[in-house]
Formats: C-alpha cells, structure tokens, sequence
C-alpha cells in the first residue's frame, strides 16, 4: 500500500470531481478536478528536472490555492515539502538554504532578485516564482513555476512512499542557537490528520473556513490537511480579517484560529449566534487561550471553542472533546494512540511520572512523534527520553479527570499572536543596533496577541 500523504488525501476525493475544492475571497473557484490536474503538472515538472530521492523543495510565497497545490505537488512527485513564514528575509533565508540545502526554491515574485541571489551562492540549482491572491493580474498561471508546469501533462503517479519517509520539514525555534528543521513523515502527518477528522467530528458537507497562513502547521497541517482528507470545500482568505471572516461564517461549518483571532472577532459587532448559525466547530490553538474570551465567545455565539495542543515536532497532541465538556484554560485530553506523561525530577536526578494537579514536564510518544532534527542527530538525542518520550520542553499539570493545563515553558520561548519568537535570536539583532551595550528579551501578558515582546535594553 503506497503510504505517500497524497494517496491517502486523494482516497477521500468526492467521486464528482467538478465541485467545489477552494472559493477564493475574489470570487475564483477550484474544483477537486483542478486539484488533481493543477497537482499533476506541477509533479511532472518537478519529475523532469531529475531531483535526487528526498529533495527539498523550499516554500516561501503568499498564500493562496496554487501554493497550497505546489504543496499537494511535493507530495505526489515524493520530495520533502519545506514551508518558510513569508515574514522571513535575507539573514534567515540564508540560514534555511544553507542547512536544507534545497534543490528547489519558490518564492513570491517581489523578492526574487535578492533570492536568487542567496539561493544561487547556495548551490540550490532552480529558482521559481507564483504569484499571491490579489496581487496585480493575479490568475490561474501566475509566476514562472505555473507557466513552466502548463506545458507537462495533467497526469501523473503518486511516487511509491512508506509511512516512515520524510514529507514535511517545519522549522521550529529551540532553545539554544538557530532554528532546527523538524522532520515530519508521511506517516507522522497522515497518522494525525486521521484522528482528528475523526476525534473532531468531521462531517459530509462541512465547510472550511481557512484564514491561517499555509507556512505553519496549524493552517497547512491541520486546517488544510483535515478539508482534504474529509472531501471538504474551503473557503479561502489571504489572511485573517475580523469583518471579512463573519461576512463568510454563514456559509461556513468549521473554523480554525490563534486566540488573537478570537478576540478581533468579539470585537467585531457583526459576530452574533446568527453570523454562526451554520457553524459547529471553532478551534483554538498555538498560543493559550484566555478564560475570558472562552467565555464572551460562548455567551456571544452559543459555541464554544475547542482548544487543543500541538507544536511542530508532533503536530496535535491533545484536544478538549468534540461532544462532552470543553474546559476553559486547558488543552484538553491526549488524542487517540497519543501517550502523554508529566515528569517531576529531584535533586538527585531521579525522573517520576506525576499525579493529578502536581506539575511536571511534558512528554510524549506515538505515531505523529516526529523523527528527528533535520542533520542534528546529538540535539535530537538529547530530546529524547531512553524509552522514546520527546520531551515538549512545555511544563503542565492534569486535573482529576485527565484535562491537561499547560502552566509554562521549560523553554524560554514567547509565542505571540499564535508565532514562537526565540528571546536569543532577537536580542542578537538588538545587540547590533549602534548604542545597544546589552539586551534582555522577555514576553508579557498581552490581551490581544497573548503574549508580547518587551525588550530590555542598556545603552552604551
């Protein structure tokens, strides 16, 4: 059985191929037909260009359907699928190229005379370019990846894949140093998306409203991967707006989101049990979720959020359930075939399992647990327990009935409006400034984003 993530996405294609995959804000509709063929182009072309087993194909472009297809692409033609923030520019680009080493790189056309040049400096041997939603002369074909891939055929072979091969490196901010690639396989991947079609109860018909971006994992590995795998419509947004989001809420029957989301959306007047009539899932996740937004969302819609825990090296770990008590301020129970345990150390160096309310750090072990750091073998190491828990580096405590709160983080990481922000990093970019002797780079309770960025500095 060919285990290749696409396979299984494409077993669970509506047999009528001509309806309706993606709708875009604009009014442009995809259907799973388009899908297919668009994804089958693009696999020829990448087939043609004689890449090594496991190639790279790095992803830094604008959100939008074609991009999400590239994605489907990587997939079909066997390579490793490479997502980087579009926030990203030359001093971090640079580091991804020189330590994924891509043999392949898009990127939006607005920035492809300074790529090009890190990318070519780094031996990556081609370069491409697709076009953002809403961009000028916006189409179909737009960017040389889509008018080079027109001309290959609409038919192609999933590449064979076994369910431990690499599909997905996210890049992932640790503790010490840089960023760290972790490797995700098709079975890491498809193992949880198919629980959590069926944990969160996705329906026939369902309608998902997709206004995350497609570099993080929340919006292409769970949001995106749960529409494809349930036959899903989805409704796509370049990027999150309050009022744009209840305009679309009526024709939508899920939606995923960071808690900053929530709150602009309680902010908007147009947010109303009737806006969400339609709707029976909301989901939270990536940053926690105040116990006062939990509350003002249910008694505003009649819905009440689910939240849930993951992070890139093993996509979701736990949910609050779909059915009986959602608990505000916890992250809920572990997923099926997840195993969760919090671990107390002494003094002495010695490791027990925790009891219910005492706090510990969190580890885990099953099949979304990913397979490594991308060429950090001794980090990886060191991250694993001896009998195979990764240790989260998050701290949290059970209650009596096995909801999990997350209490903090073992490592020092602020996560802001739903992204991880590494202290170190910054303050290297502080401490360059001209009349910066030091810095200390601390995160705070924001309303908003969750947490924010509050830099302390001492001037020369």
């Amino acid at each position: 059985m060919n285990a290749n993530l696409y396979a299984l996405f494409a077993s669970c294609f509506p047999l009528d191929k001509s309806a309706c995959c993606i709708e875009t804000q604009d009014g442009q509709y995809y259907t799973w037909d388009d899908i297919e063929r668009a994804s089958a182009k693009i696999a020829n072309l990448f087939h043609s260009l004689n890449l090594p087993s496991g190639a790279r194909i790095a992803v830094q472009v604008e959100k939008s359907p074609e991009a999400l297809i590239l994605y489907l692409a990587t997939l079909r033609a066997g390579l490793v699928y490479l997502p980087l923030n579009t926030a990203y520019r030359s001093a971090e680009i640079e580091y991804f190229i020189g330590d994924a080493e891509p043999a392949v790189f898009v990127c939006s056309p607005k920035n492809v005379g300074w790529v090009a040049q890190i990318a070519f400096k780094a031996g990556t041997q081609h370069l491409f370019t697709l076009d953002q939603i809403g961009s000028a002369g916006y189409g179909r074909n737009s960017g040389s990846l889509l008018a080079r891939a027109m001309h290959y055929p609409d038919q192609f072979q999933t590449v064979d894949k076994q369910a431990d091969d690499l599909a997905v490196i996210p890049y992932t901010s640790g503790t010490t140093g840089r960023s760290k690639g972790a490797m995700l396989s098709h079975g890491n991947i498809g193992s949880n998306a198919t629980v959590l079609q069926q944990y969160w109860h996705w329906q026939a018909g369902d309608v998902l409203l997709h206004a995350l971006p497609l570099f993080h994992i929340h919006g292409l590995l769970v949001a995106a991967n749960g529409a494809l795998l349930n036959g899903s419509k989805m409704i796509f947004l370049p990027k999150f707006e309050a009022a744009e989001v209840c305009r679309q809420l009526p024709r939508s029957s899920i939606f995923m989101g960071v808690p900053t989301y929530y709150v602009r959306l309680l902010a908007d007047r147009s947010l109303h049990s009737d806006t969400c009539r339609n709707m029976h899932l909301f989901i939270s996740s990536s940053a926690p979720l105040l116990a006062a937004t939990f509350a003002e969302f249910s008694a505003r819609t009649g819905h009440t959020i689910l939240e849930r825990y993951g992070m890139s090296e093993t996509a979701m770990l736990t949910s609050n359930p779909y059915q009986s008590e959602r608990r505000a301020g916890t992250v809920g129970l572990p997923l099926p075939g997840v195993s969760l345990r919090l671990m107390r150390h002494d003094e002495a160096g010695r490791s027990t399992v925790c009891g219910a309310n005492e706090i510990g750090d969190i580890q885990v072990k099953g099949p979304n647990v990913f397979q490594g750091y991308w060429r950090m073998p001794e980090q990886t190491a060191e991250e694993f327990t001896a009998d195979g828990y990764f240790k989260t580096g998050d701290v949290g405590k059970f209650d009596h009935d096995g909801y999990l709160e997350i209490v903090g983080r073992s490592k020092d990481l602020i996560i802001s409006g739903g992204y991880n922000a590494y202290p170190k990093e910054i303050e290297t970019v502080l401490d360059d400034i001209d009349g910066v002797l030091e810095s200390a780079v601390i995160g705070v309770a924001h309303a908003d984003f969750g947490e924010a960025v509050i830099a302390v500095i001492v001037r020369l």
